[in-house]
């Protein structure tokens, strides 16, 4: 079972670094991309310009994402040496996890009214279902954690045990 658990650790470390190289590797490319866009001494339209920075708000927000998946699979699946119980830590990560989610989504919808709003006004209701989407995940998320309160009653020590250990992985 130690091999096991062992093996499992590697894992998730190569899961992380596999999301914090996703996450450098969007950042370069956005680097690339806005320097293309500010493109000194390049002739350029204002909106096209303006196309190319959208692009790259939209690529720093998905390595934002990866960046904080991979921060969030390291701390909770590797780093931590408290153990507790399944329905704690399921909470703790869903909710790690629909909070970058949520916000991607959010960004996402912004940038697709900006730049559909003018060009092509045909798609803004596909833009506003990923705006409706980014709504009701955190509505969702909202009743899950308060259906959760009675639950983390439950288990008081386990929540406590979590919370302190968070100092030490934040240090």
């Amino acid at each position: 079972m130690k091999a096991l658990h062992k093996l499992s650790t590697v894992g998730y470390v190569l899961a992380a670094l596999l999301f914090f190289t996703c996450g450098f590797a969007l950042i370069v490319l956005a680097g690339i991309e806005i320097w293309t866009a500010i493109g000194p001494g390049e002739e350029h339209a204002v909106k096209e310009r303006f196309q190319v920075i959208l692009e790259c708000v939209g690529l720093v927000t998905i390595a934002v994402a990866a960046l904080e998946l991979g921060q969030t699979v390291l701390e909770e699946e590797v780093q931590r040496t408290v153990h507790t119980s399944a329905p704690t830590r399921v909470r703790r990560f869903l909710s790690r996890f629909l909070i970058v989610v949520v916000v991607s989504l959010a960004v996402e919808c912004l940038i697709g009214v900006f730049q559909f709003l003018h060009t092509r006004p045909d798609m803004l209701p596909e833009v506003a279902s990923i705006g409706v989407a980014a709504g009701v995940l955190l509505a969702s998320w909202g009743f899950f954690i308060r259906l959760n309160v009675e639950a983390e009653k439950l288990e008081p020590e386990a929540m406590h045990e979590a919370q302190e250990e968070d100092k030490d992985v934040e240090t």
